[in-house]
């Protein structure tokens, strides 16, 4: 959990607080009878302060007390014992006892409101009945200064309950805001790589999205500028082998005969170069899309095939292979043959009569090295780094090519979940590994492939 989740539960739980308590005061002033006794200044604390004067300093004072409580709140009040009988003549009125008695008849709203509350003595035990006469006007003068509290309490959770909404909404919907520009940004190509690196420093899961947006948009970018590169790369490999051909034509439309014989061979070479480089292209093009469902790779078949192969291209040459057994390898067996040959073509061209070209295939951990190794001069080590990129090609290079082999193979392994290693060999000639991870169970197949 991170604190995203805090935040929402601490502003739930603040609103649950805050609608409880408010709960149970709104409750208290709607049940006026217990708000009244509690809270009035003419009724509250009354009980205890006249039974303490009563039972101290007799009736006559219980009594006095009563009467300038009745002029300082203009409420009537009379104090019954158990058995119903004025323990002092209170103050209330004959005339309003009778008016009382009459409107109980004759139903009609009284002028003043009347409350009852019991008290027990906690020194003698004895039980006393107050009953109050409050005036309407006096009561409702008094209700409009006491439910300025409640109503103040309403107005300062709402005041609270907004504002910590308002700062949890801006939490999200910023950082939210800043997602949608980097999306605008890159659709229209202009995402910058740090936009969002200040939001990725966040401890919660919005900084963990923007993070990975930004490592997304970091590879989309990245393959973008791969892709503007290719087309430029490829736009400039076709121009050669169409200008050949433009010149090759122009020369047999002015040849003669005997000279055609000599140019048709000429622009035949040039069509199958150009076919190649398509097919190529076309190859590395088709690595990018989805290759369907994965499924078992038979190395020992592929590896049959590649030897079968160089045996057609340089039938001089010898392949040493070492396939170790018991390996299992999910993948795209087309795609891993394909690679595996642009290496052993690539390895023919440099590898010199006499000795072998070495086809391994070797089990490292959880992983599975599948090696090509010739005996050539080897690559510059400043250029390696270099070799798998579409189109080029090693400063000195004389043998034929366009500089796509190493990158289809690039390409395969990554499709596998592997990588591509380029180096010299110690003892001499370069070696070209695929390093593959080794299968997951046959179940896990469908996986791999959406993977």
């Amino acid at each position: 959990m991170r604190s995203l989740f805090w935040r929402i539960l601490a502003t739930f739980w603040l609103a649950i607080a805050l609608v409880a308590g408010l709960s149970m005061l709104l409750g208290q002033a709607l049940n006026q009878d217990a708000w009244i006794l509690n809270r009035h200044p003419g009724v509250k604390d009354l009980a205890e302060r006249w039974t303490e004067v009563y039972e101290r300093q007799g009736p006559r004072a219980a009594q006095q007390l009563l009467e300038q409580h009745r002029r300082n709140y203009r409420i009537d009040i009379q104090v019954l014992a158990e058995n119903g009988q004025p323990i002092v003549r209170g103050t209330f009125s004959a005339r309003a006892a009778a008016f009382e008695a009459r409107q109980q008849d004759q139903p009609g709203r009284l002028p003043w409101r009347r409350l009852t509350e019991d008290y027990s003595s906690p020194t003698t035990d004895a039980t006393y009945l107050f009953m109050y006469r409050i005036p309407y006007p006096e009561l409702h003068a008094w209700h409009r200064g006491s439910m300025l509290w409640p109503f103040s309490a309403i107005a300062i959770a709402l005041v609270v309950l907004t504002g910590f909404s308002l700062l949890l909404t801006l939490s999200i919907t910023r950082p939210l805001d800043r997602l949608r520009s980097a999306v605008h940004d890159l659709g229209q190509t202009a995402y910058q790589q740090h936009s969002l690196a200040r939001l990725a420093r966040r401890r919660d899961e919005l900084g963990v999205l923007a993070g990975d947006f930004n490592r997304m948009g970091a590879r989309l970018q990245s393959l973008i500028g791969s892709q503007r590169q290719l087309l430029r790369d490829v736009s400039h490999e076709l121009r050669s082998p169409l200008a050949r051909l433009r010149i090759a034509l122009g020369l047999a439309e002015r040849a003669t005969p005997v000279e055609r014989e000599v140019i048709w061979p000429r622009l035949t070479k040039e069509c199958d170069r150009l076919e190649l480089l398509i097919s190529e292209i076309l190859e590395l093009a088709r690595l990018d899309a989805d290759p369907g469902v994965a499924s078992e790779v038979d190395l020992r078949q592929i590896f049959a095939q590649l030897e079968e192969n160089a045996q057609i291209i340089a039938p001089n040459q010898r392949i040493d292979s070492e396939l170790e057994p018991g390996i299992e390898l999910w993948g795209w067996p087309d795609v891993l043959e394909r690679a595996l040959d642009n290496l052993l073509r690539n390895a023919l061209r440099f590898n010199p009569e006499g000795q072998p070209i070495e086809l391994h295939a070797v089990r490292d951990d959880e992983e599975l090295t599948l090696s090509v190794r010739d005996h050539g001069p080897g690559v510059d080590e400043a250029h390696l780094t270099q070799l798998s990129e579409p189109f080029f090609r090693a400063p000195g290079q004389t043998t034929a090519g366009h500089g796509l082999g190493l990158a289809i193979a690039r390409r395969a392994a990554e499709r596998h979940g592997g990588r591509l290693q380029l180096s010299n060999h110690p003892r001499g000639g370069f070696i070209a590994s695929l390093k593959l991870p080794l299968s997951p169970p046959k179940g896990n197949a469908r996986n791999l492939a959406s993977g």
